[in-house]
C-alpha cells in the first residue's frame, strides 16, 4: 500500500509539475490584451538607415543587412562570440562558423528573446534551421532591408510601438530624430569630461562627441569654469527646443555610482588641466560635482533623468549607491534603468521609499527572463503601478521586436498569476498593463504627447 501511495505521489507531482510549467490560465486574454496597447518604447539606439550598424558587405560587393547582421547585433554577442562577417564572404561559409556557437546558449534570455522575431517576422523556427532554410532566411532578410520602410513596418506595426525613446550615443548633440516615431533624449556622458577638450577624439565615421565642438558651432566661447556651466545650461534649453524629452547617462560603464556632494571649488582644480596631469580624485571630483549640478538643471528645465543601473561594472553599479543623491534632489525625476540588474530588490525599494524614483525594466527581460517576472512581482508589492515603465535597448528592427515580445510575453505572465490567484481583478491586470507599456511614459515624459502621431494618422483616413 505504501508503494502504491508513493507511486500516487509521484504521479500528483508530475502532473502539478507540468501544470506549473504552463502558462497561467488567464495569460491568453492578457497576452492578447497587451499586445493591442500601442506601446511607448523608453529606450533603444536607433542609428540612421545609411548608418546602422548591421550594413555588411556581401559576396557581390553590396552592402546588406543579413543573418550574421540580426546575430552580432543582438546581446548574445556580449555574452558569447558569434563570427564576425568577413567582407565578400560567402554566407554559407559564416553559417558553417557561426552554427556551433550557438548549442551551448540555448537557454539564455540573451539568445531566446531573437527568436520570436525570426518566428514572426520570418515564420522561421531557429531552434531546428535546416541549412538550406538558414541561407533563404539570410536572402529574406537581405531583401526587406532594400527598404527603410521595414524599420517603420517591424517597430511601429508589428511590435505595436508608436514612439520610441533613442539614444543617441554615437553623436550626442544631433538633435534630429531621422524617423517619424523617435523621439530623442540627451546623452550626458560627454558633459561629465568637460574639464578639459583632450579628453574627446573624433569617433569612427568623423562624429564628434566633444561639448567644445557643438559650444564653437553654436558661436559659445569657453574659457573658464563659469562659461562651461553656463555652455551646459544653454544645450539642456537648445535640447529641449529641439524637441528631445530627457536625459539619459551610463556613467556606470566606467565608474561607481557614488557621486558625492563637492564644492565646486574642487571642480574647478580639475578644469582646463588634461586628464594626464590630474589625480583620479580630482577628476572624479569634477565629475561628482556635475552630477549633483545636471541634476538641479534637470528639475528646473522639466527632463527626467534616465541613469544605467546594474549590469555594467558590478563593483559599483548597485543603485543603492545613488540613495543620497535623489534624496537630495527631490524636484529631480530619477528613472533607474534595467531595474538595477541583479539588484532589482535594492532598486524596489528604492522607489518604494522615494517618490520621485520610477523603475525601467528595460533590457531586463533580454538579460534574464526569470529575473524580469521575479522583479515586476515584487514592484507591484511594493510600489504604485504608475511608476514602472519599460523599454527594448536595441539596434535594429528584429531586436526591438524581440525585446518587446519578452517584455509583453513576461509582464503578461506576472498579471495573469495575480488574476489566477484572485489578487487582481482582470480589469485591473489590464489598467497596469497598459500603465507600463505607455500610459506611465506619456505622464512621466511631457514632451512626448507632442510625438504621437497614431491619432492624428487615424483622424487623416478617409470615413
Amino acid at each position: 500500500m505504501k508503494t502504491i501511495v508513493l507511486c500516487m505521489s509521484a504521479c500528483v507531482w508530475a502532473g502539478l509539475g507540468m501544470a506549473a510549467e504552463a502558462r497561467p490560465k488567464s495569460y491568453g486574454v492578457i497576452k492578447a490584451f497587451l499586445d493591442k496597447v500601442p506601446a511607448i518604447d523608453t529606450h533603444d539606439h536607433l542609428w540612421e538607415w545609411e548608418e546602422l550598424p548591421g550594413w555588411r558587405e556581401a559576396e557581390d560587393g553590396t552592402k546588406v543587412m543579413n543573418l550574421a547582421s540580426i546575430w552580432q547585433n543582438s546581446y548574445l554577442s556580449w555574452f558569447r562570440s558569434v563570427p564576425g562577417w568577413q567582407p565578400k564572404e560567402k554566407f554559407t561559409a559564416w553559417w558553417e562558423r557561426a552554427k556551433p556557437g550557438f548549442a551551448d546558449v540555448r537557454a539564455m534570455s540573451v539568445y531566446r528573446y531573437t527568436l520570436p522575431a525570426l518566428k514572426d517576422l520570418y515564420g522561421v523556427d531557429f531552434e531546428g534551421i535546416t541549412d538550406a532554410q538558414a541561407a533563404a532566411l539570410n536572402e529574406r532578410i537581405t531583401m526587406n532591408y532594400r527598404d527603410q520602410r521595414w524599420l517603420y513596418e517591424v517597430i511601429t506595426e508589428r511590435a505595436n510601438i508608436e514612439v520610441v525613446l533613442n539614444d543617441p550615443y554615437w553623436e550626442p548633440f544631433d538633435f534630429e530624430s531621422h524617423y517619424g516615431f523617435v523621439a530623442n533624449v540627451l546623452r550626458l556622458n560627454p558633459l561629465f569630461r568637460g574639464f578639459h577638450p583632450s579628453e574627446f577624439a573624433v569617433t569612427k565615421g568623423g562624429r564628434k562627441e566633444s561639448p567644445y565642438d557643438f559650444a564653437a558651432a553654436k558661436g559659445i566661447k569657453i574659457e573658464s569654469f563659469d562659461d562651461y556651466l553656463t555652455f551646459v545650461e544653454r544645450v539642456f534649453v537648445l535640447a529641449k527646443e529641439a524637441g528631445l524629452v530627457g536625459l539619459k547617462h551610463t556613467l556606470a560603464y566606467q565608474r561607481t555610482l557614488d557621486f558625492q556632494k563637492v564644492a565646486k571649488e574642487q571642480a574647478v582644480e580639475a578644469f582646463g588641466h588634461p586628464s594626464k596631469d590630474l589625480k583620479p580624485e580630482q577628476v572624479k571630483a569634477f565629475e561628482d560635482f556635475m552630477m549633483w549640478h545636471l541634476c538641479e538643471l534637470s528639475a528646473k528645465h522639466g527632463l527626467p533623468f534616465q541613469i544605467h543601473t546594474g549590469h555594467a561594472r558590478i563593483q559599483g553599479s548597485n543603485p543603492m549607491l545613488l540613495v543620497d543623491l535623489i534624496a537630495a534632489n527631490p524636484k529631480t525625476t530619477f528613472i533607474l534603468f534595467h531595474g538595477g540588474y541583479p539588484w532589482v530588490g535594492e532598486s524596489g525599494a528604492i522607489a518604494a521609499r522615494m517618490p520621485n524614483v520610477y523603475l525601467d525594466s528595460v533590457w531586463l527581460p533580454t538579460l534574464s527572463q526569470t529575473m524580469a517576472k521575479r522583479a515586476f512581482h515584487e514592484w507591484l508589492d511594493v510600489m504604485p503601478s504608475n511608476r514602472i515603465l519599460w523599454g527594448a535597448d536595441c539596434n535594429h528592427a528584429e531586436g526591438i521586436y524581440g525585446a518587446t515580445e519578452f517584455t509583453r510575453r513576461v509582464l503578461a505572465e506576472v498579471l495573469a498569476e495575480r488574476v489566477d490567484r484572485g489578487d487582481l481583478r482582470m480589469a485591473d491586470a489590464e489598467h497596469i498593463g497598459r500603465q507600463i507599456l505607455r500610459e506611465n511614459a506619456l505622464s512621466v515624459f511631457p514632451g512626448l504627447k507632442t510625438k504621437l502621431w497614431r491619432e492624428k494618422q487615424a483622424k487623416m483616413m478617409p470615413r
